[in-house]
């Protein structure tokens, strides 16, 4: 699957738990976006707390799930086509001279 068919399937799930209705107990803003995506960033940082490395592989898999699904949403609620931000940015990136120490 490449993003814009992961971002269909998760608007098949957020249309299905009814999310997009005006009554939502979880409206789906971009405002809302943003803050889940640093919520659970702030879990996948906190599975590192006092150690090197996560002992639980699974519930890491599943944070950064969270984090992505999240992401897909909020380019998704404003219009912004990821794959070719990322593409974009990515481009950006080689035509940078990054400090060297």
């Amino acid at each position: 699957m490449d993003l814009k068919e992961l971002t269909l399937a998760f608007n098949r799930f957020i249309e299905l738990k009814g999310w997009y209705e005006e009554d939502s107990p979880k409206p789906q803003t971009s405002r809302n976006m943003a803050q889940s995506i640093s919520i659970e960033a702030a879990e996948i940082l906190e599975l590192y707390q006092w150690q090197d490395e996560v002992p639980d592989k699974e519930a890491l898999a599943d944070e950064l799930a969270d984090v992505t699904l999240y992401l897909l949403q909020l380019a998704n609620l404003n219009k912004i086509d990821l794959e070719e931000a990322i593409l974009a940015k990515i481009k950006k990136n080689f035509q940078r001279h990054w400090d060297e120490e």
